[in-house]
């Protein structure tokens, strides 16, 4: 007779929408993963070009590519990893796109697990990098001061194409940050999941003193939590301590 048990996954099954051209996600949140929790990736369709408009044009996709994450396996988190295309299209709207695909799940986006971050650190004044044009950053600054953060410096690289984000070096990515850095910031927020901050994060911190929030790293962090999963996880910088 087959014997059964309650699988490799037996803590927690969380479900993220990626853009079809990301690179970088799939890796970070497979490097974060504690034991027994799954990570399914499903993935919607977009221009390599990041534009206010192209983001605004995935939300049509949401709900099916939602749909599509193991849906037999009962999902306990539903994600969508974008920065930039959560604070174009708006956090409801995605939300509510991603519960229409798998209305079994919670949903939730990736820029709202970079609020929740922020404020576990209690961090009000903060300095933003980003890679995106300044037509994509206005929105993401406007979105942040709507939630209560003091913006002391907010800088994007103007990056247009996707596949160009992806290939920005770590090197870069924390001289950026410590170049942003204002004496009087609590944390240093680097937005984008296709940004691969996650391998530096640690040098930051220890360079500045302070805490950093990248986009993979606070995402993982806020489905887990949202999942009843509270482990505290090395390596990733000082969000995961909470």
């Amino acid at each position: 007779m087959v014997r059964y048990d309650q699988g490799a996954h037996s803590r927690a099954k969380l479900g993220f929408v990626l853009l079809a051209s990301e690179q970088t996600i799939e890796d970070d949140l497979m490097r974060m993963r504690p034991a027994g929790v799954g990570v399914h990736f499903t993935r919607v369709r977009n221009s390599d070009t990041i534009t206010v408009d192209t983001l605004r044009a995935m939300r049509q996709g949401l709900a099916d590519a939602a749909s599509l994450i193991a849906p037999e396996a009962g999902l306990n988190v539903v994600c969508y990893a974008c920065t930039s295309g959560s604070v174009v299209i708006g956090e409801d709207e995605v939300i509510a796109e991603l519960g229409r695909g798998a209305p079994h799940a919670r949903a939730t986006t990736l820029v709202t697990g970079v609020v929740e971050g922020l404020r576990a650190l209690e961090a009000r004044r903060i300095v933003v990098g980003t890679p995106y044009l300044d037509e994509i950053n206005a929105i993401e600054r406007d979105f942040l001061e709507r939630k209560g953060f003091e913006i002391l410096a907010f800088e994007g690289l103007n990056i247009r194409l996707d596949t160009d984000i992806v290939r920005v070096s770590p090197k870069f990515i924390y001289e950026f940050a410590r170049a942003l850095d204002k004496p009087d910031a609590d944390a240093i927020f680097i937005s984008c999941g296709a940004l691969r901050t996650l391998e530096v994060i640690q040098d930051i911190e220890a360079a500045l003193g302070k805490p950093v929030v990248a986009s993979n790293q606070a995402m993982m962090w806020h489905c887990l939590r949202l999942a009843g999963i509270g482990d505290r996880l090395e390596r990733y910088g000082r969000l995961f301590q909470h």
